[in-house]
């Protein structure tokens, strides 16, 4: 809260856990959202109408009454009782005790055990014959976090698997979340995970914790210090794409990542593989600002624009200076075979909801997204 940064932490205590869900759900004016990461991009795509989604992770009665119509849910998903996640929210300026919140922001925690184990990984991948996607969204893993190390690297192996069970040429996005455990991040990074996905969606604090974990670029930075350094994130999303995206000599199917800060996102692609990223990056951060702000259309008076008017595309090579132009907002550069996608956001002043919203930007780029097929 001290730095406003978002985060997502287990709580270890069941008893406890399911006394403070208890009294916050039966609170008067307690407010029941779709939760998860999986089940938000999901909604968030069956907003489109002709779009059908299937989804897949434990879902309670009071989330499936939630879901929207266009959202499937196999049986084999319901469960009798519904995993809670709680939701902190600040705005920016609040106190507590000492701290004061620099932005808006949320804190969110959860007792959950079906999620992290992952627990409908392979009813999952087993629907996926029948209802014939063009698009597979995963997320998640950042909740095995409540497991055992043992059962942790056992289930990691089993999900590699199950992914690589997915039928070729359906581009799988793989969406990561806020997390402590650096062993599990390695492992993600190493065990063959990013190699079986196609697509990544992260924020600021994930990226850095994965450069960190995994001996990246600036792993030395121990935090961002206020806005993250544009040419710092460049960086390290140049090198998760040269040493675990596809090339002529790896057979990985990484080939792009979306990463979102409050001020500004990057659309990170390898040549040859996707089109579209300007309107997909844009989309992206119209979302962000419509969302928090909970507006149809970016209401002028509501947000303010807080990205760099000018930042190198890199330091660890000789970057080129940008400098913004507000008539062509979205920037484009290029390094050896990667393209890079930056725009600004026009940030909520007053935001009514953060939670939830690298799920929306994700969601929204990937809709945006055109990706070529190589078989």
């Amino acid at each position: 809260m001290g730095k406003g940064a978002a985060a997502e932490r287990f709580f270890g205590d069941k008893e406890t856990f399911h006394d403070i869900a208890q009294v916050a759900s039966e609170f008067p004016g307690a407010q029941h959202y779709v939760g998860g990461n999986a089940a938000l991009i999901g909604q968030k795509f069956a907003a489109n109408s002709d779009l059908k989604v299937l989804l897949c992770g434990p879902v309670g009665p009071k989330l499936h009454e939630l879901l929207d119509d266009n959202v499937f849910v196999p049986p084999e998903s319901l469960q009798e009782v519904d995993e809670f996640h709680l939701i902190l929210e600040y705005q920016a300026g609040e106190e507590w005790g000492q701290l004061k919140a620099p932005h808006a922001n949320r804190f969110i925690f959860s007792h959950d055990l079906s999620n992290g184990a992952m627990n409908m990984l392979e009813v999952f991948v087993s629907s996926l014959e029948e209802f014939q996607p063009d698009l597979v969204v995963l997320s998640g893993l950042h909740m095995m976090e409540g497991q055992s190390k043992e059962l942790q690297r056992k289930r990691l192996l089993e999900v590699v698997t199950s992914i690589s069970d997915i039928p070729t040429g359906i581009p799988v996005h793989l969406e990561l979340a806020s997390m402590t455990n650096r062993e599990l991040m390695s492992s993600i990074v190493h065990q063959q995970v990013f190699p079986a996905v196609t697509s990544l969606g992260l924020n600021e604090q994930e990226l850095l914790f994965l450069t960190q974990s995994a001996s990246g670029p600036h792993s030395s930075l121990s935090s961002w210090n206020g806005v993250p350094d544009v040419g710092m994130v460049s960086d390290i999303l140049f090198w998760i794409l040269k040493e675990h995206g596809r090339s002529k000599s790896r057979a990985s199917d990484l080939t792009r990542i979306h990463f979102h800060t409050l001020v500004y996102h990057i659309l990170a692609t390898v040549d040859g593989h996707w089109a579209n990223q300007l309107a997909a990056v844009a989309a992206g951060a119209r979302v962000a600002g419509t969302q928090a702000c909970a507006t149809e259309t970016i209401d002028t008076s509501r947000v303010s624009l807080r990205a760099p008017q000018e930042f190198m595309t890199s330091h660890s090579e000789a970057g080129s200076r940008i400098v913004l132009n507000p008539n062509k907002p979205v920037v484009e550069w290029h390094r050896e075979g990667i393209s890079f996608h930056f725009t600004p956001v026009l940030v909520c002043k007053d935001p009514i909801r953060t939670v939830g919203l690298g799920d929306a930007i994700s969601a929204e780029g990937l809709f945006y997204s055109e990706v070529h097929p190589h078989y």
